[in-house]
């Protein structure tokens, strides 16, 4: 992997409408990163989904920036080839435009990211511009953003209705033209996503929206079966390797009462 063609924010861009789709998932330590970088895993998103399948919280809201540059650098730290995005958690951004432009050029100067991502429209539109303007890509994220979760009443379908769909469509819209390279859209109709996929001019990376997609993404706790008890509808389970752990982990601790491990092979002298 380490000959191969780095993934960059212009390569993605360019492979819109190429019919090469684009691959993400999430990752929060090397060893994953590893894993995905030696898969050919096109973006690794370092997401501030951690706060939700790392730390046991109920909502992504919590999550710092120092936690964000922590969980990067480790991932930065074990790709090659792949393209690194990090969250830019909430309220890292909102406040002003100067909260937005320090807290990715942290995540970029000392979380080792090459680009970041935000969550929002039109309102954000600015914020992108200037990120751009000063060297920073951006990934945008319309539909149900996850730091909005109390004001959509819980992680929720939206553009539902033709005013949901049409304030999604222009911010969409709004990104692509103030500079994003790439726009996630989470948990729309598959009809809404494809529309936006038609109307802007940059990827976009779908989840829970159906395949019109330029590409998808998904946490990769879903996609992995981390977690035996959980599994969202839009995800796909390509591997159990919860139940994987669960077993390995009772098969030493028998060997360890019974006193089976260590044995003569495994003992240092």
């Amino acid at each position: 992997m380490a000959t191969a063609r780095k993934v960059t924010s212009a390569a993605l861009r360019e492979r819109k409408g190429q019919g090469d789709k684009i691959a993400v998932v999430t990752a929060y330590d090397v060893a994953f990163a590893r894993l995905a970088e030696r898969a050919g895993i096109d973006v690794v998103l370092v997401g501030d989904s951690l706060g939700m399948v790392v730390q046991g919280l109920p909502n992504t809201l919590p999550v710092t920036l120092d936690e964000m540059i922590y969980h990067c650098r480790m991932v930065a730290r074990g790709v090659v080839r792949a393209h690194v995005v990090a969250d830019m958690p909430f309220l890292s951004y909102q406040a002003s435009l100067e909260d937005g432009v320090r807290a990715a050029g942290r995540l970029l100067k000392e979380g080792l990211a090459e680009a970041v991502k935000l969550e929002g429209g039109a309102e954000v539109a600015p914020l992108v511009a200037r990120l751009l303007a000063i060297g920073m890509p951006v990934m945008g994220h319309v539909g149900m953003t996850p730091q909005s979760v109390h004001k959509f009443g819980g992680f929720k379908v939206q553009g539902g209705t033709d005013a949901q769909a049409q304030s999604i469509l222009a911010g969409a819209r709004a990104l692509a033209d103030a500079g994003a390279y790439a726009v996630v859209v989470e948990n729309v109709p598959s009809s809404l996503a494809a529309a936006v996929t038609s109307a802007i001019a940059v990827p976009t990376i779908g989840i829970g929206a159906g395949p019109a997609c330029d590409g998808q993404v998904l946490v990769m706790h879903d996609l992995l079966g981390l977690d035996p008890d959980w599994s969202p509808r839009f995800a796909r389970r390509y591997a159990e390797l919860g139940k994987d752990a669960i077993a390995a982990f009772a098969a030493f601790a028998a060997d360890v009462r019974s006193g089976k491990f260590p044995s003569r092979k495994e003992n240092t002298r």
